[in-house]
């Protein structure tokens, strides 16, 4: 087999074409995957509306990809060390060059110079298979390879490659939770929904998400929030800020975690009690002014994540499949040659996760 169809994007803005791309020649310890389920997060949809670096078209879109293991060049492990054989199941961290100062001396590899990301390879050069629509993807030798527990699905797999991932490494930096910890999510995409049950999990005393549209919050409700706030039926900052200090005591949450983009920074901020602590996920939304460090707070921040990162995300669904209703933050299957339809989708807030099957049910 020579080439397999991908949903490449050729123009920013523009419609997915379906084309035959080029097979890749497997470097030493390469793998090759036959995509089971590929899905789509806001990155996604920024990347595609970016007209900024038209020197990564064409490409594949779509960096959460879980896949069955179909070749493999050479002995590989997984980050249990156990050897990877075809017919594996497997989620990939991005690859990380191993020699820059943030790999090597900082012990930040995401922050690395010189990382291959999926979802934004060029697809007419080698190795072509980076991004998760299309029927193969390709795993270069480097990556952190997260096998896929029995119990999890492949597209349950695949939305946690981004989102949840990002947000186990976010609640690393930011230390514990309190059982007296009130904490307040902005944003309720997956990002934000996966923050407010890890929240919960880990023992927050309350959890409130502010965000919208309403499906969305109802599946925080479901995964555990306390209280909900659709912004849409309170557009005013200072009426959101009050509703916070309501269920505060008016002293401010303990905890607030930035799920949206840079933009909400500043509101956020303004949740915190005196000491508090505020986690900022999300990206985007340009620079900010901030206030607060007259008032003792915590800043952190966090950026993708790492192999342990993957493992601790599919670990949660493993085992709290059974008090989460994970399934219900993933949309309706859409195949291949939906993929325009599944951006526009995510870019409307019509679905919360979109899952793409290259290969049908």
């Amino acid at each position: 087999m020579e080439t397999c169809k991908a949903a490449v994007i050729t123009g920013f803005n523009d419609p997915t074409e379906m084309r035959d791309v080029q097979m890749p020649d497997l470097e030493p310890t390469g793998l090759l995957v036959e995509v089971e389920a590929a899905t789509l997060c806001g990155t996604d949809v920024h990347i595609w509306h970016n007209a900024a670096n038209p020197k990564m078209l064409p490409y594949i879109p779509g960096h959460e990809t879980a896949g069955r293991i179909v070749a493999l060049n050479g002995e590989r492990y997984d980050v249990h060390g156990r050897q990877l054989r075809e017919g594996d199941r497997i989620v990939s961290a991005y690859r990380f060059c191993g020699h820059c100062f943030y790999c090597s001396v900082s012990n930040q590899p995401s922050l690395c110079d010189d990382s291959i990301r999926f979802g934004r390879g060029r697809a007419d050069v080698s190795p072509y298979l980076l991004g998760g629509c299309a029927e193969y993807h390709y795993i270069p030798p480097g990556t952190a390879i997260i096998p896929i527990p029995d119990e999890v699905t492949s597209p349950q797999a695949a939305s946690a490659a981004c989102a949840l991932r990002t947000v186990m490494h976010g609640f690393e930096r930011l230390g514990p939770i309190y059982p007296h910890d009130t904490v307040v999510v902005q944003g309720s995409g997956p990002v934000g929904l996966y923050a407010s049950a890890v929240a919960r999990d880990r023992g927050a005393g309350r959890v409130l998400v502010i965000g919208a549209p309403r499906v969305r919050l109802d599946v925080a409700e479901a995964w555990g929030a306390d209280e909900t706030l659709d912004i849409g039926e309170m557009p005013d900052a200072r009426d959101r800020h009050e509703w916070v200090m309501e269920r505060t005591g008016g002293r401010g949450a303990d905890v607030a975690i930035q799920c949206v983009s840079f933009a909400v920074i500043p509101e956020g901020l303004g949740f915190l009690r005196p000491g508090g602590r505020y986690l900022s996920i999300g990206g985007g939304g340009g620079p900010v002014s901030i206030n607060g460090f007259g008032q003792q707070v915590t800043i952190v921040s966090v950026r993708s994540g790492e192999g342990r990162h993957y493992h601790q995300a599919l670990e949660f669904l493993r085992t709290r499949g059974e008090s989460v209703p994970f399934a219900r933050m993933l949309s309706r299957p859409y195949s291949l040659d939906e993929t325009s339809d599944a951006l526009h989708a995510m870019a409307d807030f019509r679905e919360v996760k979109t899952v793409i099957l290259p290969h049908g049910n």
